[in-house]
């Protein structure tokens, strides 16, 4: 989380609410993120793998995706993160007026 706040403009907000905004930011662009991945999870033949797929295999491709999406989100992801915090900081200040 750290790494989207120095982006970010001068904020009257408490540091606990940015941290709490930066928390679901990140949780956002996670999520995001795993709908991109999971197709890509899709196409992959378990089959012939070292594991050899099957329906265990199976319950547990949404958990690496999940997982992948949320280790891509913590090192930066694609910046969704940063703008989110952003516009929710914005929208935050703008409710306090």
């Amino acid at each position: 989380m750290a790494a989207i706040l120095p982006a970010l403009v001068q904020t009257t907000l408490p540091p606990a609410q940015v941290a709490k905004l930066a928390k679901a930011a990140q949780e956002f662009e996670a999520s995001v993120l795993g709908q991109l991945l999971a197709p890509i999870f899709e196409t992959v033949d378990t089959a012939h793998g070292p594991f050899g797929g099957g329906s265990g295999e199976e319950q547990w491709k949404p958990m690496l995706v999940t997982e992948m999406a949320r280790g891509i989100a913590r090192q930066g992801g694609l910046g969704i993160a940063r703008d989110a915090l952003a516009q929710m900081i914005r929208m935050q200040e703008q409710g306090t007026r």
